[in-house]
């Protein structure tokens, strides 16, 4: 019985921290603003009334807004994965050829989703190794490489090419222009397809300028909300494409909810309360403009940088052309298990850092910079960091702490964080 008791007071402790706010610098699901959390919070509705319609077209016309599109964007009570498959199976048929650049860990996930689809999956990605990682998980896309697969493939065979935005497991955001570039300078008639997962409404991105086909992205990231949103942006070129794709698909299928959302319903039962959440983190990022809040970001990212380069370690990102907005990757010296440094930081610290995942597990550790933050936060999850790597018996360079203040003091956020009174 006392096992049982005990068992049941684990399952329903969800906050293990007992005093201050606990700092979750992963890089997603990020800290959600207090205001999305009350605007959740409120009553469910019923979701064929005439309040949801409302509040559907609403989030439908602002999600437009952060994906900078003109076109449809399909809202799922899913996972990014989700949002993964839905764009592969309404745009191509089973045996499609699918070129996919691998970055990192999310793109190679991407790709074993594809391939249990019954695609044809071809990697392409910067040859070779950097300090026994491999050199194109710290790397962005290379859209030479892109053109010349392209141009090879004069029967046209490759249906779609598949790339990461910002990818997630490495701190680098690619060039999704240069991209679009590269198909069209091959004068290949391949789709599109982009993973903006952790880039959207954090890092600049432009689906329709850019050319995308299908862009994908998740509510836990930039747009602040809890994990259970995903979407689809589409392109006219995908919507057309859908029309004649063989995969099997039924609950991710475009075209009831293209028809549906025109009203701003769903076809089947969506998740009000997150569209609160959605309506509200909007209310926010576009009540600061795009602009701002991207310059914010990139002004983070770079606070956080200096203090690595202080403490004289590496980033997981080796072109300075393609850091991450979103997220840095400390990379730790050998022999240093990067994981069990993160932990001495969790326990005494109260701080949570990302994981370096798949080929990269154990040699990095992930700051994320994203999201409802401010300077101090970041000072803070910096200071823990540095206290964190000492104890770990790292040997720093200087104090990271010191060049992440000197940076943001220096550098006075172009749009002040609370106006005035």
């Amino acid at each position: 019985m006392k096992v049982l008791e005990e068992r049941c007071f684990f399952m329903l402790t969800t906050d293990f921290h007992p005093t201050g706010r606990h700092f979750l610098q992963i890089p997603g699901p990020s800290p959600v603003p207090d205001r999305v959390l009350r605007a959740m919070s409120l009553p469910t509705i019923d979701h064929r009334g005439p309040e949801f319609g409302a509040l559907g077209l609403k989030v439908l016309a602002d999600i437009r807004k952060i994906f900078q599109t003109q076109h449809p964007v399909m809202i799922y009570p899913a996972s990014g994965t989700g949002a993964w498959e839905a764009a592969l199976v309404n745009t191509l048929s089973p045996g499609d050829h699918v070129l996919m650049y691998e970055t990192g860990h999310f793109a190679f996930l991407w790709n074993k989703l594809a391939t249990r689809l019954g695609l044809k999956t071809e990697v392409i990605a910067h040859p070779g190794t950097d300090n026994g990682i491999p050199a194109s998980w710290r790397r962005g896309v290379q859209a030479d490489l892109i053109e010349q697969r392209l141009k090879a493939d004069t029967g046209h065979a490759i249906k779609a090419v598949c790339v990461v935005h910002n990818e997630t497991s490495t701190g680098v955001t690619s060039n999704i222009a240069a991209v679009r570039r590269a198909i069209d300078a091959a004068k290949h008639p391949a789709l599109l397809l982009v993973d903006t997962i952790s880039g959207l409404a954090s890092a600049d991105y432009r689906h329709d300028e850019w050319g995308v086909d299908v862009s994908i992205s998740g509510s836990q990231k930039g747009l602040m909300l809890p994990p259970g949103i995903s979407f689809n942006a589409l392109s006219p070129r995908a919507i057309e494409a859908s029309k004649s794709a063989k995969l099997p698909k039924a609950f991710w299928a475009w075209d009831e909810m293209i028809e549906t959302n025109k009203t701003g319903y769903w076809p089947s039962t969506p998740n009000t309360n997150l569209l609160y959440g959605l309506s509200e983190a909007c209310d926010m990022i576009l009540g600061q403009g795009l602009d701002a809040v991207f310059a914010r970001h990139l002004r983070w990212a770079e606070g956080v940088r200096a203090a690595v380069r202080a403490w004289g370690l590496p980033i997981q990102c080796a072109d300075a052309s393609v850091y991450s907005p979103i997220l840095t990757g400390v990379m730790m010296p050998e022999g240093v298990d990067a994981d069990a440094v993160r932990k001495t930081i969790y326990e005494r610290f109260d701080c949570s850092l990302g994981t370096g995942l798949g080929k990269i597990k154990g040699r990095m550790f992930r700051i994320g910079h994203l999201g409802d933050s401010n300077d101090l936060t970041l000072v803070a999850t910096v200071a823990g960091c540095e206290m964190g790597l000492k104890l770990a018996g790292v040997k720093l360079a200087g104090s990271g702490v010191q060049a992440i203040m000197d940076y943001y003091a220096s550098h006075p956020a172009a749009v002040p964080q609370r106006l005035a009174a």
